[in-house]
């Protein structure tokens, strides 16, 4: 009797982080103009990051799409909120392809439900006892960082939050405190 065996891949993960400005106003309600994303497929250790100045719009989102499409699911905090309506809004906005529906692990959407804690991904880390690396920015270096000036602050920052989120992430796998993943659609 001969027997077949498959081998499957473990599914490809992407995690990802993006830092935005104000663009416009529409009344209080600020638009948000993309100054890095930075991302990483878990179970490597090299976090790519496209920043505002040295790459143009564009660039950033023809990169990032690059591994959007070579990811089975994408996770992050806050990403279905946040992230992916924003990017998704830039691909459109630059004449680009949307972004298609994909898997998602949103680490503050999916996180259980609990009262009278912080969700927020540095409160998370502190808790769960991740060692986080958080880059911090006071207002002055989000300012010359926005106008372009320190684009190298902003890169520390985006690719710290990637950094930090893989690590949390496996913590809240290993104790159970993430629902299944859900489908993002545009």
């Amino acid at each position: 009797m001969i027997r077949a065996t498959f081998k499957t891949r473990p599914p490809r993960i992407l995690d990802l982080d993006i830092e935005n400005r104000p663009a416009s106003y529409r009344g209080d309600f600020p638009t948000a103009d993309i100054t890095a994303i930075a991302c990483s497929f878990v179970g490597d250790k090299e976090i790519e990051c496209w920043t505002l100045g040295p790459f143009k719009h564009v660039e950033m989102l023809e990169a990032f799409r690059e591994r959007w499409d070579d990811a089975d699911m994408v996770t992050g905090h806050n990403i279905r909120r946040h992230d992916l309506p924003i990017l998704n809004g830039a691909f459109i906005e630059f004449g680009l392809e949307p972004l298609d529906a994909k898997r998602s692990e949103d680490t503050l959407r999916d996180l259980r439900r609990t009262s009278g804690l912080p969700r927020d991904q540095e409160s998370l880390c502190e808790m769960l006892g991740v060692a986080a690396s958080k880059y911090h920015m006071t207002q002055h270096r989000w300012r010359v960082a926005n106008r372009l000036q320190r684009v190298d602050l902003t890169e520390r920052r985006v690719k710290s939050d990637v950094d930090d989120h893989k690590r949390l992430r496996e913590v809240l796998h290993r104790r159970g405190l993430l629902h299944p993943p859900r489908w993002w659609r545009p």
